[in-house]
């Protein structure tokens, strides 16, 4: 009799036991997926709406990972090609895609896009699902935005200088206007273009400048150029004009340290990417709302020079969360999440350049109108197939789509930065990457 009670006593004390685990563990943990993304505004703006937005609704808990360009392009590169699976999903470009498609570091998101027709696949520009999808046409990453390069400019500044600038300005007229509008004695540089070496920064906009002087990197059967007079007198022009009129401590500046000044008034001119309309046109970050003008990508020998680029979203090879991947890349690259940032952030800050719809929303147009003419022309205007004067041995305008390239971009561009401080000439450094070149040519010859 004392046993049974005993035993009454303990079962009833387990199943009080029970009960209280039942009230304090959760049924079943919220999923978690890994998102490691570059640093630009617009993704920061996406960190921000995430967890009320797409967490709240889907139960998928998302962990960023956000890091400046150049970090970045190394840690993804790391992560993917070693399949280490520290990530699930990773943002990357037309040169990554272009290079890993097919190859399993990172995986082909067809079926998914089939299994969602909410997220329009017929909306997204084709320039950037061909930029996204391999020689085996299937589509590898989702474009979060996409974007082309163009003059940015004060309008108040070009008027007290007395300058005008045309809507298709060449590179002279732009060194003009620069010498012109800057103004050391009150801190404003006449422009601003990227000195931070890396392939992706200093030789993004670089290389469009090296294409309308008529220069490229290789020829159609590999001579590598890098030392060639063209290449040579484009990028003397540019570290010129950056040395004259350029921002303090060139070799420093990327993009963030360009659209920062540009938005506080330290800068009168800004060759750069489309896209930076998301920030300096953006209240309450930008000073000069409302002030800037916009032009076309300045040229010398060829029609037009923008670059084409998407950051995109890809799922790493080694995820096991294809599923919930998707699902957060679907809501971000979707019209519905445009929407949401233009109802909490402003038009302005959109991630644009990637669908047709958002060019036709009367909010955006009316938000966009001083640059929306001037993004779309160039974007439709860029062609990676044939972005110079000659023929190329690989699409893609601002890179070359070899992966041999990120690490020949990045060497050159650290003996052009040695360039601009004064340490050597242009010709000296060009002549060092024309060495770097001609191993990576040597390889495509045979």
């Amino acid at each position: 009799m004392k046993n049974r009670k005993r035993l009454v006593a303990v079962s009833t004390v387990v199943i009080a036991s029970l009960a209280f685990t039942a009230l304090t563990v959760p049924a079943k943990a919220a999923s978690e997926i890994n998102v490691l993304m570059v640093g630009n505004p617009q993704m920061k703006d996406l960190q921000t709406l995430t967890a009320e937005n797409f967490t709240k609704d889907s139960g998928i808990k998302v962990n960023f990972t956000i890091l400046p360009e150049n970090e970045l392009r190394d840690k993804v590169t790391l992560d993917v090609s070693t399949g280490a699976g520290q990530y699930d999903v990773v943002t990357i470009g037309m040169y990554e895609v272009a290079n890993w498609a097919g190859t399993g570091k990172i995986k082909s998101l067809d079926s998914l896009v089939a299994a969602d027709p909410s997220w329009n696949k017929a909306d997204i520009f084709p320039s950037m699902i061909n930029g996204l999808s391999g020689t085996d046409k299937k589509l590898y990453a989702a474009p979060f935005y996409g974007e082309s390069s163009m003059l940015m400019y004060r309008k108040d500044l070009a008027k007290k200088a007395g300058v005008t600038i045309p809507l298709r300005p060449t590179w002279a007229q732009v060194a003009a206007a620069a010498a012109k509008m800057n103004d050391k004695k009150n801190g404003i540089a006449g422009i601003c273009l990227r000195g931070l070496p890396g392939w992706g920064e200093q030789f993004a906009p670089l290389t469009t400048v090296v294409n309308t002087y008529g220069g490229t990197w290789f020829t159609k059967d590999w001579q590598a150029q890098v030392n060639s007079k063209p290449f040579v007198d484009a990028v003397s022009f540019y570290v010129d004009l950056v040395k004259k009129y350029g921002q303090p401590a060139p070799t420093q500046a990327g993009f963030t340290e360009c659209v920062n000044g540009m938005a506080q008034g330290k800068i009168a001119m800004w060759y750069d990417a489309t896209s930076a309309t998301a920030s300096i046109e953006k209240v309450g970050f930008s000073k000069h709302v409302g002030q800037f003008g916009y032009a076309y990508a300045p040229v010398v020998k060829t029609k037009q020079s923008g670059w084409l680029w998407a950051w995109a979203f890809a799922i790493a090879g080694a995820s096991k969360k294809e599923s919930d991947a998707w699902k957060f890349m679907s809501w971000a690259t979707s019209s519905k999440y445009e929407n949401l940032v233009g109802e909490k952030l402003g038009w302005a800050a959109a991630p644009d350049g990637k669908r047709a719809s958002i060019y036709a929303n009367a909010e955006y147009k009316k938000t966009a109108a001083a640059y929306s003419d001037v993004v779309l022309g160039s974007l439709k205007a860029a062609n990676p197939l044939n972005p110079g004067v000659q023929p190329r041995p690989t699409s893609g305008i601002q890179f070359v789509a070899v992966p041999e390239f990120a690490d020949l971009g990045t060497a050159v561009s650290q003996e052009v930065a040695k360039a601009m401080t004064g340490k050597q000439t242009v010709k000296q450094a060009l002549d060092k990457g024309q060495k770097l070149a001609e191993k990576v040519a040597a390889k495509y010859k045979k």
